[in-house]
C-alpha cells in the first residue's frame, strides 16, 4: 500500500489526515505518478459556444493550433448543452512543461480569442498548478484519462481513498496548508474580450465515467439506475450551484476522433474552494443520491464491474489561473462568478 502523495513531496504534517495510519480501503484505487522533475502541469480548456451547427472551420483551427510546435502532449474533446441552451464543445489540453506551454500559448490565445467569429463564442480557461496543488484518482490503472495521460505512469494501490476527506488528503499541499479561498472574482474588460481574475485557492474538478467496456446487463444498470441520478446532480450544480460555492459546472460527453459521441462522460466544475466541493460531496442531497446509486451498483457487481471511474482535482493559486471569454453569454464558465456582465 502506497501513499497517494509521492515520496519527494512528503513533508512533516501539521494538518492530520482524516483516517488513522493503519486504515485499509475497502477496494483498490491508484493515482497518476509524474516524473519527479515535473514541478507543474498545465490544463487548458478551449471552448466553442454556438447555436445550431458548429462551423467545422473553427474545430479544424483549434486542432491545427494543438498540432503546432509546442502544442499539448495530450488533448480530448467533449460536448454539452449549457443552461442557456447553447451548444458547447470543449477541448482540454495538457502539458507537463510550462516553458513549452508559454511559448505556444501567446499566439494560440490570439488566434482563439483575439478575433470574433460570427455566431460563435470562444473561451480559454487555464490552470498551471504546481504538482503539490493537484491530485488524481483512478479505479483502474490501465486506462489513463485527462492529465494522467501525460504522467509517467500509475502508482500501486494507495491508502487515501474511499472515505470523506480522501480528496484533500491526496493533495500534497494539504499536509501543511488549509488551502482556504481568498478574494472575490473580478471582471476585467479588454476590448471585446472579458477576463475573470478569480481568487487564491480556486478549485477545479474533472470527474469522469467510462462505460465502454460494460456488457449488456451492467450497461443497462449504469444507464438506467446510475447515470440519471448523476445527471440530476450535475444539472443542479449547473443551474443552482452558485449558492453552495460552485461557480460553474459542465456535464459533458466525450467525443471520438471523428466527432461522434463516445461511451465516456465527465463533469467539470469550478468551485470557490475545496471545502465547498467537500461539503457538497459529503452532505448535499444531490450528491448523497449519486453516492448511494454508485455504491448500490458497485456492491451489486463487485469486482466484476467494468465501469471505470476517475477524477483530477486542483486547488490553484491566484497566479496559476487564466480565464478569457469572447462573444460568450454572461453565465459562461467563470463569467457566472462575477456579479454582472453587460450583454
Amino acid at each position: 500500500m502506497e501513499s497517494a502523495i509521492p515520496a519527494h513531496l512528503e513533508t512533516t504534517r501539521t494538518r492530520h489526515k482524516r483516517v488513522p495510519d493503519d486504515y485499509q480501503p475497502p477496494y483498490p484505487s491508484v493515482v497518476a505518478r509524474y516524473k519527479p522533475a515535473v514541478s507543474r502541469v498545465v490544463m487548458a480548456y478551449f471552448g466553442l459556444q454556438y447555436r445550431g451547427e458548429a462551423l467545422p472551420a473553427a474545430l479544424e483551427e483549434i486542432a491545427g493550433l494543438f498540432a503546432a510546435e509546442g502544442g499539448p502532449s495530450h488533448w480530448d474533446r467533449a460536448h454539452y448543452v449549457d443552461q442557456s441552451g447553447y451548444e458547447t464543445i470543449v477541448m482540454v489540453a495538457y502539458w507537463d512543461d510550462v516553458a513549452r506551454f508559454d511559448a505556444w500559448f501567446a499566439p494560440a490565445r490570439e488566434a482563439w480569442t483575439g478575433r470574433a467569429r460570427e455566431g460563435i463564442g470562444t473561451f480559454i480557461e487555464v490552470l498551471r498548478p504546481t504538482v503539490a496543488r493537484h491530485e488524481t484518482l483512478f479505479s483502474s490503472p490501465d486506462r489513463p484519462e485527462g492529465v494522467a495521460v501525460i504522467a509517467e505512469g500509475m502508482s500501486g494501490e494507495v491508502q487515501e481513498h474511499a472515505y470523506w476527506g480522501g480528496m484533500r488528503d491526496r493533495i500534497p499541499l494539504s499536509q501543511t496548508d488549509p488551502m482556504s479561498p481568498g478574494g472575490t472574482p473580478e471582471l476585467i474588460r479588454d476590448g471585446a474580450r472579458l477576463r475573470v481574475k478569480a481568487h487564491d485557492n480556486l478549485c477545479l474538478i474533472r470527474s469522469g465515467q467510462d462505460w465502454s467496456d460494460t456488457e449488456s446487463s451492467e450497461r443497462k444498470l449504469y444507464l438506467d439506475d446510475v447515470e440519471p441520478v448523476l445527471r440530476e446532480g450535475m444539472d443542479f450544480l449547473r443551474d443552482d450551484g452558485l449558492g453552495i460555492g460552485c461557480y460553474a459546472n459542465r456535464y459533458m460527453q466525450v467525443l471520438a476522433a471523428d466527432g461522434s459521441a463516445s461511451e465516456k462522460s465527465y463533469g467539470q466544475s469550478w468551485w470557490k474552494s475545496l471545502a465547498a466541493l467537500e461539503r457538497w460531496a459529503e452532505s448535499h442531497p444531490t450528491h448523497v443520491r449519486i453516492f448511494g446509486a454508485a455504491m448500490k451498483y458497485l456492491s451489486t457487481l463487485g469486482p466484476s464491474a467494468k465501469l471505470r471511474l476517475y477524477h483530477e482535482v486542483t486547488v490553484a493559486a491566484a497566479d496559476e489561473q487564466f480565464f478569457e471569454y469572447l462573444n460568450c453569454h454572461a453565465k459562461t464558465g467563470m463569467l457566472a462568478a462575477v456579479e454582472t456582465v453587460s450583454a
